[in-house]
């Protein structure tokens, strides 16, 4: 799988991995072992992101589509 990042903002988040297990575990790692769990973490749950962002996008657009249809009733005119 090829990385999803581009290089300014995968080192960027190896960065921040690497302040995260500094602080939280008092390790220090570099620039492969960062990688590495950022490449971890991309290859099981990127999949999971992209399809749940899917859904979300599907529930915003069928409430949308939902409103789109009240308000072309609303449009209506009464006939006498």
């Amino acid at each position: 799988m090829t990385g999803i990042f581009e290089e300014r903002d995968k080192a960027r988040m190896c960065d921040e991995i690497a302040a995260f297990f500094r602080e939280e575990h008092d390790l220090e790692l570099g620039v492969i072992g960062t990688g590495k769990i950022l490449d971890f973490f991309q290859e099981m749950l990127g999949d999971r992101i992209y399809n749940k962002a899917l859904d979300d996008a599907k529930q915003f657009y069928a409430k949308y589509a939902d409103n789109m249809e009240t308000d072309y009733y609303a449009l209506y005119k009464d006939i006498r």
